[in-house]
């Protein structure tokens, strides 16, 4: 019995509550689909039915051909038997592949839906969910789907209809000795499910100790770990844990190959027995005249449906796992779809031109969970064309107030408003396309140089490309590079130095051409050169522009028209850098530790 025929205890505990919701919805995903699957239904049980023939000509066989000395009916028989098994394997065949295009077919609806939906999710999704789990919905769980459609699903239909044209053909034959063919089934049966339910306990203790001992191996002789190891001198006390791991699970794999054999040995007698159990019976009927009208090739017939029996009791025993799992599989996918899309645009958007790019801030508050609050009645306005910095120590909330403005996150108090309209009324696509973003924390598509730009603007032209990077101060590496613009940037730009990735993402923005930046211009991880001309490139792309900008160096703060300090999530402060020294409170503190230290290094690399 292989052990994907049990459910862990952590399936019995996650097992999904069957509700009939639950299986329309199921549905919904298939009867697209509907008159697909009763072709693929029909051939199940043509094949099941044509599949009968064999063991039957067998049996004529035996009685016509064999014991009536008929070669020329022999040879009749053995071709129709073979007729009969070709166009089972071909319609076995047919239906298979109906079958897989319609699994591929539901998993390709599904993948788009998901991804469609996991698009429209908020940001704060993305910041909180394991991307590994968001992969596994996406792949492992929905291709999973493909497995319940083209075997679970139409494994029921085929083993019930094989069970039940063989068991007709069975008593249509001889009803005694269907009676006792029926009687040996659980002789191969039960055998074989406590085998190997024993086999899967012992497969799962084997798992968590080879866990246990891959750890250890992980752990101590990883370089970090092996260097611990050395310096507490814990060498001796290491090996006599690993080895003590390591008898346990070679006891317990010895455990689960013994209890195999044993296995093998145990069902290699079941399935003599069984046709020796049958023959006797029949064998008993003839001789002592119970039933004269049983004939060898009956018998014969009977051993043969009787095997054909075993294997859809077996998996039909174990519907129950495989229903389990699936439903679980189908559980996890409608947990993300169901997943509420809290950022969307209204049902009657509005789509002002933004001309001005004048921001309001008024009385904003946000948090991510109601009990941390994160932003507090923040209020302030950004008049057109001017930039505003915002300063504050680590964790006051920068990042978050500005990714307010783009509604990566909304509000929950308060107002953010562009061009005299609330952010939350506008369509949600225009809203986007009249913000460009630029972070420390470039992101670059695993394409080339040309994609990537043509990410902001698809109908771009070369001549545009080449000026906004030129305003990015980029197009002379670029040039530099054998491929030039069509040079593959690697995975996530892995290709390109920090800088390089920092002042392409500029030249994107440029191509966007948006009324309005918000700006983490962080450059304290690059060389002073790459950072002087992420600097210049900055400064030409917020000309004629409304910027917010979260500010780490002393000369862009001073550029400010006017610099917010942000602390626990308030604005406390708010001037010019003159006014901001002169009342000696968190800016001027903020000035002594970091700005006027970056200030000094800025002086002593000129």
């Amino acid at each position: 019995m292989p052990p994907s025929r049990f459910l862990t205890e952590e399936e019995k505990k996650a097992a999904p509550k069957i509700t009939r919701a639950l299986l329309s919805r199921i549905f919904s995903y298939l009867r697209p689909y509907l008159w697909q699957f009763l072709l693929v239904f029909a051939a199940i049980l043509l094949s099941a039915g044509i599949g009968l023939l064999p063991s039957i000509i067998t049996g004529r066989i035996v009685d016509s051909a064999l014991i009536g000395k008929d070669m020329q009916l022999l040879i009749k028989l053995l071709l129709a038997a073979f007729v009969t098994l070709t166009l089972s394997q071909v319609i076995s065949v047919l239906e298979s592949y109906i079958n897989a295009w319609i699994a591929q077919r539901i998993v390709f609806d599904m993948k788009n839906e998901m991804y469609r939906h996991l698009q429209d999710m908020p940001h704060a999704f993305f910041t909180t969910e394991k991307q590994g789990d968001v992969i596994t919905r996406m792949e492992s769980d929905i291709s999973g789907v493909a497995q319940v459609i083209s075997n679970t699903l139409t494994n029921v239909v085929s083993n019930i209809a094989i069970l039940t044209t063989t068991l007709i053909a069975l008593f249509s034959m001889s009803w005694q000795l269907a009676i006792v063919g029926i009687v040996v089934i659980p002789l191969l049966v039960i055998p074989s499910r406590t085998v190997g339910e024993t086999r899967w306990k012992l497969l799962t203790q084997s798992r968590a100790k080879q866990d246990e001992l891959n750890q250890i191996i992980n752990e101590t002789l990883s370089v970090s770990g092996s260097l611990l190891v050395k310096l507490f001198s814990k060498e001796d006390y290491e090996y006599g844990r690993f080895e003590s791991v390591n008898k346990e699970v070679m006891q317990i794999s010895l455990k689960e190959q013994r209890s195999g054999k044993w296995f093998r040995m145990v069902m290699g007698m079941f399935t003599q027995v069984a046709p020796l159990l049958i023959y006797f019976a029949g064998g008993w009927f003839m001789i002592e005249g119970v039933n004269p009208s049983l004939s060898v090739g009956t018998v014969t017939a009977t051993v043969a449906l009787i095997n054909r029996l075993y294997r859809p009791v077996e998996q039909l025993l174990n519907i129950n796992v495989d229903f389990t799992r699936s439903l679980a599989l189908f559980n996890r996918i409608f947990e993300y779809l169901d997943r509420q899309i809290a950022i969307t645009s209204p049902r009657v958007p509005q789509r002002p031109a933004v001309n001005t790019g004048h921001i309001e801030f008024s009385h904003v508050a946000f948090s991510y969970t109601p009990e941390v609050p994160v932003i507090r009645d923040v209020s302030f306005t950004v008049p057109p064309g001017q930039m505003y910095a915002i300063v504050g120590p680590s964790g006051s909330g920068k990042s978050t107030l500005v990714n307010l403005l783009p509604r990566l996150y909304d509000v929950t108090a308060g107002s953010v408003k562009l061009n005299y309209v609330d952010v939350r009324q506008y369509d949600l696509d225009l809203l986007r396309k009249q913000i460009g973003m630029v972070s420390q924390e470039t992101y670059l598509f695993n394409g080339t140089i040309r994609e990537n730009l043509q990410y902001a603007n698809p109908d771009v032209t070369q001549a545009e490309m080449e000026q906004a990077c030129k305003m990015a101060n980029i197009h002379d590496a670029i040039m530099g590079w054998p491929n030039g613009y069509d040079t593959v940037v690697g995975n996530r730009g892995l290709k390109l130095s920090g800088g390089e990735k920092q002042r392409l993402s500029i030249a994107r923005v440029m191509l966007k051409n948006p009324r309005v930046l918000v700006l983490d211009e962080a450059t304290s991880a690059l060389d002073s050169i790459s950072e002087q001309a992420i600097q210049n490139a900055i400064e030409k792309l917020m000309v004629g522009r409304t910027s917010l900008v979260i500010a780490h160096r002393l000369s862009t703060i001073l550029s400010a028209n006017r610099i917010l300090v942000l602390k626990d999530g308030v604005i406390v402060e708010q001037g010019t850098h003159d006014e901001l020294l002169s009342k000696n409170g968190v800016y001027r503190e903020l000035y002594e530790t970091q700005f006027r230290l970056v200030l000094e290094r800025e002086e002593a690399q000129k």
